[in-house]
């Protein structure tokens, strides 16, 4: 199982992310198009967010379609909250701080 900071450090690999939140499902010879890169660099991509379990595949006769499955970002999400409410309790006592100083 891959790590799912490491899987969406890639700027392509969020650009994919957001594609496949679009729709429900997608076949690869769809997505191709919407990036600068081969059909192998593409699948290389999915292969990795796949990894991490942020990429779900159904096999419907030869081909393959991608989904997202969003859960795994639910780690990320925890990640930046912790930070949010840090940085808005720092700016909070910088506030009080600063209001402090203008009062006479």
């Amino acid at each position: 199982m891959r790590d799912v900071f490491s899987a969406v450090a890639d700027p392509t690999r969020r650009q994919l992310l957001g594609l496949l939140a679009e729709v429900d499902e997608v076949p690869l010879h769809a997505i191709t198009p919407r990036f600068g890169l081969s059909r192998t660099g593409v699948s290389k991509h999915l292969a990795i967010l796949q990894e991490a379990g942020l990429v779900g595949t159904r096999k419907v006769g030869r081909e393959t379609r991608y989904r997202l499955n969003a859960a795994p970002l639910r780690e990320i999400q925890q990640w930046v909250s912790f930070y949010e409410r840090f940085w808005t309790q720092q700016v909070g006592r910088l506030k009080d701080l600063l209001e402090g100083e203008e009062t006479p």
